[in-house]
């Protein structure tokens, strides 16, 4: 259960973070505090991945490593059967069992389209899960730590199942999965976490086998271990379409579906909310060079470019103007490509600037909400 004693301290501490928002957005260092404090009233710090349940049951993932000092950024996952009407949307048709609660999943998970009818339908029917953020100057999802009742953080999870005295077949496998690749890789078991379905105990025996792996350093140490699992035939790759193959992060272990993607250890979360303000310029096409892949795992995924190439009229860009990086807030563009690739960017050019010292840059973002039609191709 997430702690929340210390109550009136907490709200005390918002309204004056709310105060300070409304006075002068250029407060990093202060924010920061606020941020701090608050995290050890709560007892979490959210990290992508981790999972939440609402106090109205809903499910979210949380998004990135950069939150604001009493809310969560958040996409929702699962929707409790009594609100699904709600919500203007196409569903899978499995559903989900939640300590009695059938959940129903959006069949596209990352649309712009879908974003847009989840921000419709927060906003007449569940307002306090909506944020203006003000160095986006945009509207976006994100939870009260106060509405947030249940944590499921991947390491504890994976934690869980080792602890278990008799598992199901499916934890079993995870287990041995873990097992496998940790001594493979010479990754310690305590640097992988679980999270999907059997993250909350409400998987099936088809469920996937759902892996994180914390740090950069140990995400490329498992990445080489697979290959050689692989080219051994104790696994086997499985791509569904080109990002699959591209990504190499997904394939089959006892004839059941594994995938693995990377979370951030602690010190790697080294920007903060409130240190860069953002601002949209347009969208832009263009090919570039990958130069820097060393955060390309991550969600959002950065990729550091160079020899920027437009493939239109419209985002031919003054020299100051053209981004030096990539960013994908979309989690399939994750380590699609490594350095010396060149790729083909459908995004967004944004002005960044840092608070903190006034320094000015430029890049592309994958995944604004603005289109459709945002991605990363590797030519």
């Amino acid at each position: 259960m997430l702690n929340t004693t210390h109550e009136g301290f907490v709200k005390l501490l918002i309204g004056k973070w709310l105060q300070a928002i409304s006075f002068n957005a250029r407060f990093p260092t202060k924010l920061l505090w606020m941020q701090n404090l608050l995290r050890k009233k709560t007892g979490w710090t959210p990290m992508d991945g981790d999972t939440f349940v609402t106090k109205e049951g809903f499910i979210f993932n949380v998004f990135g490593y950069e939150h604001p000092a009493n809310r969560v950024f958040a996409f929702l996952k699962y929707i409790p059967s009594r609100f699904a009407g709600l919500f203007q949307i196409k569903f899978l048709e499995r559903t989900w069992l939640f300590e009695g609660t059938r959940l129903f999943r959006a069949e596209k998970l990352y649309t712009a389209k879908n974003y847009q009818t989840f921000l419709d339908t927060f906003q007449k029917h569940f307002p306090e899960y909506l944020y203006y953020c003000p160095f986006r100057d945009k509207e976006v999802i994100s939870a009260p730590l106060d509405s947030i009742q249940r944590v499921f953080v991947p390491r504890e999870c994976l934690t869980n199942i080792r602890n278990l005295e008799k598992r199901d077949n499916l934890q079993q496998l995870v287990l041995d999965f873990v097992r496998l690749v940790s001594e493979a890789s010479n990754v310690p078991l305590d640097e992988f976490g679980v999270h999907g379905s059997i993250a909350l105990n409400m998987h099936s025996e088809k469920s996937d086998i759902d892996i994180v792996v914390y740090g950069s350093r140990n995400f490329r140490l498992v990445e080489k271990a697979i290959d050689k699992l692989v080219e051994a035939k104790v696994l086997k790759y499985s791509f569904s379409n080109l990002l699959d193959k591209m990504r190499h992060f997904k394939g089959r272990f006892k004839n059941t579906v594994f995938m693995y993607n990377a979370v951030r250890q602690p010190e790697e979360a080294h920007q903060k909310y409130g240190q860069f303000r953002y601002k949209p310029i347009k969208p832009i096409q263009f090919t570039c060079r990958v130069k820097t892949d060393d955060e390309a795992m991550f969600r959002p995924a950065t990729y550091g470019v160079d020899d920027y190439c437009p493939t239109n009229a419209v985002s031919e860009l003054p020299a100051r103007h053209v981004p030096g990086m990539v960013v994908s807030m979309i989690g399939c563009y994750r380590n699609v490509a490594r350095r010396g690739d060149r790729i083909g960017v459908s995004g967004m050019l944004e002005r960044v600037e840092n608070l903190e010292t006034g320094e000015v840059y430029w890049q592309a973002v994958v995944g604004s909400g603005a289109s459709e039609d945002e991605h990363i191709w590797l030519i």
